[in-house]
């Protein structure tokens, strides 16, 4: 059994964390802020699918609950999955957003740091929006 390589992505909003997890949460607003799924997502059945450079990628949410995840799990148009751990929580009067980023086998060590500035550069931006007047 072998594990992977992670890195947890987090940052403050100052914003009620149930504000947070609604507006994250909700796959139609994803595209203004997660920068990997800029040409939108589009709900077919349970799934949602994203186009971008390598295809049609379909994506499982877990469903809306009580407890600010927003796991999803990617299916690749290679038919292989990757499991991404997204959560919201309460910090305060606000809210810490946490990615858990785990190092696909085939990635390099740059590729994963790049990945990594990809997903704290999305959450920035997330936080910009939400902490904006």
């Amino acid at each position: 059994m072998s594990v992977m390589e992670s890195k947890i992505i987090h940052l403050s909003i100052e914003r009620p964390w149930k504000e947070v997890y609604a507006f994250a949460s909700d796959p139609v607003r994803m595209p203004e802020w997660a920068g990997g799924l800029a040409n939108g997502l589009r709900k077919d059945g349970e799934e949602w699918i994203a186009t971008g450079p390598l295809g049609a990628a379909r994506i499982a949410f877990a469903p809306l609950n009580d407890y600010g995840v927003i796991d999803h799990i990617v299916t690749l148009p290679n038919g292989s999955k990757v499991f991404n751990a997204l959560r919201v929580m309460p910090n305060g009067d606000g809210a810490e957003i946490a990615f858990t980023l785990l190092r696909q086998p085939q990635m390099t060590q740059a590729d994963f740091e790049q990945d990594a500035a990809a997903v704290l550069a999305d959450l920035n931006t997330l936080k910009a929006m939400l902490e904006r007047p």
